[in-house]
């Protein structure tokens, strides 16, 4: 299958802004944007069936590379014939580099940092009683498992490999993730360094992909860093549009506060026909933000985790239904809720099975905080189609708090 099997046509624009609608176009199927997508690290959204995923009308999970390479392994997810297979899914899929996770979990640091000698010292922000456990250099990492401590080593054809293996229909180039803590010089140094690594990552995705012929095309996307810097990421989407890929993501160190301007100053560089995917954005007013500034789709864990903590989605706020004053609360979490959760359990029944420590707390509670997420973003599709964009923005950010 060729490069023809993916595309992405934009459909309508949000006037003022670089917002608009389009359609992506897989071997497993369409995703309409803007679009969430649900994390499910380890080819599964925690505590919920890929049935329920369908039902509650995701249309494309995210799994990581990382984990999937070290559990259960990727050579055994290409054996079941993919990861939309694997896992039962049947729809588009997508997996991350694994750079994040090489970087955050194999480094032992509180903050997620790629350091050499002019960064920040080290013994600044290493964790108590945790070892530096990934190592950076020009080709790539070596780090060590979190799950037993076995030393691994991921470059950009290693990261290649094992997301042609998985098969999800889009990944992502390997990257390095900095962080604020990060020095001006390194961040410099660090986006050569993933620009450096994306067009290694274009060379072996054509071999592979060669290679596979009768395999469905997996698109890849490109991932813009440059932390706060203005002229670091434009330099780095500009450079990263002139590869051959399919797309890009939107990633590395930034405040919230600075979101839409770091995701405005990506887009403007960045080419039109190509779809941009913001990564590990998914509460409501950040949507909002990246929706007019460009982004297409976004993917984030906070749903998910959220629920399995007890915080639930409402549409005038976020509370905690583990608290006593739902005991005998018999409403649903959110009555303008179209969840099944919603439609047929009470908050009175959830905070029960949260205090008696049912797992299925978290299953319920997963639906409708997804539900949320995908249904309002499905609304903001809607309604930059329709020209009501800015009504249901005001009306979304006007009530939604965090009690």
């Amino acid at each position: 299958m060729t490069a023809s099997a993916f595309a992405f046509d934009v459909q309508d624009r949000l006037d003022g802004t670089l917002g608009r609608t389009g359609i992506m176009t897989t071997p497993h199927g369409e995703i309409r944007t803007p679009a969430f997508t649900p994390v499910g690290t380890k080819a599964t959204v925690k505590a919920v069936l890929p049935e329920s995923m369908r039902d509650l009308g995701a249309q494309v999970i995210l799994a990581n590379a990382y984990h999937l390479y070290l559990q259960p392994g990727a050579d055994i997810v290409e054996a079941a014939g993919g990861l939309a297979a694997f896992m039962g899914w049947h729809g588009p899929t997508i997996t991350d580099s694994g750079g994040f996770q090489v970087l955050s979990l194999g480094v032992g640091f509180k903050k997620i940092l790629a350091m050499d000698a002019r960064s920040v010292r080290s013994d600044d922000v290493i964790a108590e009683g945790k070892d530096r456990l990934a190592h950076v250099d020009d080709d790539g990492v070596t780090f060590k498992s979190h799950l037993d401590g076995s030393m691994h080593r991921f470059t950009p054809e290693v990261s290649m490999r094992v997301q042609h293996q998985i098969g999800a229909d889009i990944m992502f180039a390997f990257d390095e993730c900095t962080t604020l803590l990060n020095t001006r010089e390194y961040q410099e140094m660090s986006v050569e360094r993933t620009r450096l690594w994306a067009e290694r990552c274009v060379t072996e995705h054509a071999r592979l992909t060669e290679e596979q012929p009768d395999r469905p095309y997996q698109a890849l996307f490109a991932v813009v860093q440059g932390a706060q810097y203005e002229d670091l990421r434009r330099a780095s989407a500009r450079g990263l549009a002139a590869l051959k890929v399919d797309g890009f993501g939107i990633g590395g160190a930034l405040e919230k506060e600075s979101l839409g301007t770091i995701v405005r100053w990506v887009c403007e560089e960045l080419p039109e026909g190509r779809p941009r995917h913001l990564l590990g954005i998914g509460d409501p007013t950040d949507v909002f933000t990246a929706v007019e500034n460009g982004a297409d789709t976004f993917d984030c864990v906070a749903p998910s985790r959220n629920a399995r903590n007890g915080t639930v989605y409402h549409r005038d706020k976020r509370f905690h239904l583990t608290n006593g004053s739902y005991r005998r609360d018999f409403t649903p979490i959110d009555d303008s809720c179209d969840c099944y959760t919603c439609a047929n359990y009470t908050r009175s029944y959830v905070h029960h099975l949260y205090r008696a420590k049912e797992m299925v707390a978290s299953t319920l509670a997963t639906i409708h905080n997804e539900r949320y997420i995908v249904r309002l973003i499905d609304r903001i599709r809607t309604s930059i189609g329709d020209g009501t964009y800015w009504e249901l923005r005001d009306e979304v950010l006007g009530r939604d708090t965090q009690a």
